[in-house]
């Protein structure tokens, strides 16, 4: 009788194509599909909001799951339009609230997210365990950032459960705290409330939990899973990290390439590739005047895709744009963020008419635009996981000027004269990240930018570049493969 492939339980609070407030959700909609062609049968649970009811297909209910936190809930089977595997938690008490999942219209933490999450985790384990739905159990319970944190502690509490856990860490500084009184919500042994455990300076630390009882941690690059064993990078955690690094691991995070393929994508004003890139020409026209730039091919487009934030730098981009532009570079910024750094954007562009472009707020088909369009993209993050950004740079042939930091560091490979003369070099780099030396990466690209033949190779290299889920797929299928291997 031929083995069945082995089972993974995916568990996280958003997947695109359904929702979506960052690269988490990037992450959830692509890598499941990779490990699947690989072999493995992986489903991926995520709460039924409401955004995530309209857009799921063929659902099912599976179970009724009565008195879960507060209210009676359900499981349902379903589909995402892209051949996604899901199971669904449909708890309305929990979940059903209009737009962010995370925050109320205040922009405040929702109050009842700990509840909320605690329940993701708790169906997690017991669906994971066999206990949800007959003759189904996972392998592998694979748990994604602090909304999933209490997966793997809710599955220690069962006795003869097989089945092995994995956390991925995708931002460690959110951790997902909780005051002290919510414990005795969760229905965990009261023992789990401890230095040992998921206490966390007298309070409940969800993210914590997922690295105590995990049996493997990853992160979403090698040089990231680094910085955060430090007590510089380790925010508050770095000594834990330390002590259990042997079952810490970096792997970088890849892009579906499907998506985002310049040969294909429809969103695009022409499509190009790296055989036929003076296609690239046309969509920095096209995407100039869609959001009201001088349509120059001369003057160097820069864009940023981001959350407007500190921790990505762009404080210090705000301070840049006068050098920028009187340098004859032009700026498009989408994204939103800390209320601050966008109407600094938005003053800038006032001042800058024709030269600074800033849209507040998320739209992914302009950001496919944008990614075509433009000559380079700026990401100075403090610190940085992965990135996504500069993947979809890479694979649009944008030159990515990061910050040496996580997953930039891993990811661009800076155009030095040493990297130039070796056949090398796909980007910018700069450190350490200060106002100073972002403002030498933009006269670095600058200077690249006025040599075409050099510019042209940057591109081309970057386009090649395999940006794509495969081999950090495999890296995952071996993570599994270790774990569930009988000794």
């Amino acid at each position: 009788m031929p083995l069945r492939p082995k089972r993974v339980l995916f568990v996280a609070s958003e997947c695109f194509p359904l929702i979506k407030t960052g690269g988490l959700a990037d992450v959830i909609g692509a890598l499941p599909l990779v490990l699947a062609r690989d072999g493995l049968e992986v489903h991926v649970l995520l709460p039924a909001f409401p955004a995530v009811k309209k857009a799921a297909q063929k659902q099912e209910k599976l179970s009724a799951i009565p008195s879960l936190f507060g209210g009676n809930a359900s499981l349902l089977r379903a589909a995402s339009e892209n051949g996604l595997k899901l199971y669904l938690l449909d708890a309305p008490h929990l979940f059903d609230v209009p737009g962010n999942p995370y925050q109320g219209s205040d922009g405040k933490d929702r109050p009842d997210n700990c509840r909320r999450f605690a329940a993701l985790a708790k169906v997690a384990a017991d669906l994971a365990a066999g206990e949800l739905i007959n003759d189904w159990h996972a392998d592998i319970l694979h748990a994604h950032d602090w909304q999933a944190g209490l997966s793997a502690a809710y599955l220690r509490t069962k006795k003869n459960c097989t089945t092995k856990t994995i956390f991925t860490i995708h931002n460690l500084a959110f951790q997902g705290l909780f005051p002290k009184t919510t414990f005795a919500e969760l229905g965990l042994p009261k023992e789990m409330f401890s230095q040992e455990g998921l206490e966390y300076w007298d309070q409940v630390g969800f993210l914590k939990a997922g690295i105590i009882y995990s049996d493997w941690v990853t992160t979403v690059s090698p040089t990231y899973a680094r910085e955060i064993q430090t007590d510089d990078s380790g925010m508050g955690l770095g000594g834990l990290l330390r002590s259990c690094s042997g079952k810490v691991s970096g792997i970088r995070n890849g892009i579906d390439t499907d998506i985002w393929n310049p040969e294909t994508d429809h969103t695009l004003a022409k499509p190009f590739s790296p055989r036929a890139i003076t296609g690239k020409a046309a969509n920095k026209k096209a995407v100039q005047q869609e959001v009201g730039l001088d349509p120059h091919a001369a003057r160097p487009l820069f864009c940023v895709i981001s959350r407007l934030t500190e921790q990505k730098g762009l404080d210090l981009l705000v301070g840049a744009i006068p050098h920028l532009v009187g340098n004859g570079g032009q700026l498009a910024v989408l994204g939103t963020g800390d209320k601050a750094i966008e109407q600094a954007f938005i003053a800038a562009a006032r001042t800058h008419p024709g030269h600074v472009s800033v849209k507040i707020g998320y739209d992914e088909a302009l950001a496919h635009r944008l990614q075509a369009g433009a000559d380079a993209i700026f990401v100075p993050s403090r610190f940085e996981p992965c990135g996504l950004t500069q993947l979809c740079a890479l694979r649009y042939g944008t030159i990515p000027i990061v910050a040496r930091v996580g997953g930039l560091a891993d990811t661009v490979v800076d155009a030095n004269e040493a990297a130039l003369m070796a056949g090398a070099g796909n980007g910018v780099q700069f450190s350490p990240v200060n106002f100073d030396r972002l403002v030498s990466a933009t006269d670095r690209f600058l200077d690249l930018f006025r040599n075409p033949k050099i510019l042209t190779t940057l591109r081309r290299r970057a386009m090649k570049q395999d940006v794509s889920w495969a081999l950090p797929a495999k890296a995952y299928a071996t993570i599994y493969n270790g774990l569930t291997r009988e000794t």
